[in-house]
């Protein structure tokens, strides 16, 4: 069953800022499409847990400075879009 997706304002805006700035959507669109489908993503993703200001978030790699941070909610299945962007943008 795939999951609902809820985006936060945070995201909104960040993703704002990918568009404008050229890099492949289709990219991030894939990558939401798998986790909300509960589709494991490939290595190269480096998907894993963070700790800190997003304890019960998880992180993975959309490009090389190119993340997501996102969380799953199981009891609703439910899928969080939190922020996208470089390292620098984000932490």
């Amino acid at each position: 069953m795939k999951r609902k997706i809820q985006i936060r304002s945070s995201f909104k805006k960040d993703l704002k800022k990918i568009k404008k700035s050229g890099l492949d959507i289709e990219k991030l669109y894939f990558v939401v499409e798998c986790l909300a489908n509960d589709i494991v993503l490939d290595g190269k993703y480096k998907d894993h847990k963070l700790i800190g200001n997003y304890t019960g978030c998880r992180e993975c790699h959309i490009g090389p400075d190119w993340l997501l941070i996102y969380e799953k909610v199981e009891d609703n299945l439910i899928l969080i879009l939190n922020r996208t962007g470089s390292h620098s943008e984000l932490f």
